[in-house]
């Protein structure tokens, strides 16, 4: 089933802001580069490599920079925004700065160590069954403090609650144990809090580094597990969400990495900038292509809007405020969509049209 209209709308919008930021960003000339003489003097040494293919080293750098960027920004901002759209759930910090100090006991703590120590020994190999067996548990011990820990998706339903670890697809060497203790002790504190619900944790990957390009949308977790150090030692496969694996859990619906794809390839054009300034320019709502634009983009909401136009400005009349909220641009600064504006707005058209 394909997503809905809202899902669809807040992953354009997302898309938006990604590439508002970013644009502003791109280096478009190399008068402005940051100082770099160690790269440069290193890529000197690939100067035959680099021929034909990078005539100017100095914004090369730039540009290497830039994508970093970008690669941050996806990891630590567009996977985690687009999974709680596709769910409905939530950031959570089990933090002593957050949500306070959290506790297992003594017992659970010592058990975990010794499936650690195990799992990095080789004496056992990963079980979630066996390992869920462990950790839930009431034993009567001593209270001690766990770990601090995220879920970077946090999902709480009437039987189960269901957190997920979102990583990039190349964790730092030697990662993978601390992220296994962590989710150990994650589940112990999740068992406290919520001891009538199932608990699942999982380690979630956006894509597959390692499947072939042409078919983005799969992955092989055999090979993927083989290509992070110590995934196949501390991880079960069954407790890793990989490439359209995750996204369709997020949704519940199949095919949904296709989708999130397809809103991104249709709004991330050469002709992005031209597009999106043709919809900051208030003058242009009567265009049809303005619509048109809308719909390509997505953007359901202000679709409705001026569906509506009519109506609103028939409401408004001559309130001020009402005129200056009508009056504003239906993207913010950093590229959100002005949400704000278009309740406002929205309640002012006819009960009988808003259904």
């Amino acid at each position: 089933m394909a997503l809905t209209n809202l899902q669809k709308e807040k992953i354009a919008i997302e898309v938006i802001r990604t590439l508002v930021n970013r644009f502003d960003k791109f280096p478009e000339n190399t008068s402005g580069n940051r100082n770099a003489p160690f790269h440069e003097a290193f890529l000197s040494a690939f100067t035959d490599k680099l021929q034909d293919k990078v005539p100017d080293v100095p914004f090369f750098i730039s540009l290497s920079s830039w994508l970093h960027g970008l690669n941050t920004t996806l990891g630590q901002q567009f996977f985690e925004s687009i999974a709680h759209h596709l769910s409905d759930g939530e950031k959570r910090e089990y933090t002593a700065k957050r949500l306070g100090t959290q506790y297992i006991t003594q017992q659970q703590k010592e058990d975990i160590s010794e499936l650690i120590t195990d799992l990095d020994n080789a004496a056992q190999t990963p079980n979630l069954e066996r390992e869920n067996g462990v950790i839930f548990q009431n034993a009567d011990s001593t209270l001690v403090r766990a770990l601090d820990f995220s879920a970077d998706v946090f999902i709480e339903e009437n039987d189960t609650i269901t957190a997920i670890e979102l990583k990039s697809v190349k964790p730092n060497s030697g990662e993978m144990r601390g992220e296994k203790q962590k989710i150990l002790e994650g589940k112990a504190v999740l068992y406290r809090l919520f001891p009538n619900k199932e608990i699942r944790f999982y380690i979630g990957f956006p894509f597959d580094p390692t499947e072939n390009p042409t078919v983005p949308t799969t992955y092989n977790k055999d090979r993927f597990f083989s290509s992070i150090i110590k995934m196949s030692k501390f991880f079960a496969q069954e407790e890793t969400l990989l490439a359209s694996e995750l996204w369709d859990f997020l949704s519940g619906e199949r095919n949904t990495m296709e989708q999130i794809l397809g809103i991104i390839n249709a709004i991330s054009t050469p002709e992005f900038l031209i597009k999106f300034n043709f919809l900051l320019d208030n003058n242009n709502r009567g265009l049809e292509s303005y619509k048109k634009q809308l719909e390509e983009w997505y953007l359901f909401s202000e679709i409705l809007l001026i569906e509506n136009d009519d109506q609103i400005k028939e409401s408004i009349q001559n309130k001020i405020r009402l005129t200056k909220c009508y009056n504003q641009k239906l993207f913010k600064n950093e590229g959100g969509y002005n949400y704000e504006r278009y309740y406002r707005l929205k309640s002012l058209i006819p009960q009988k049209t808003n259904d």
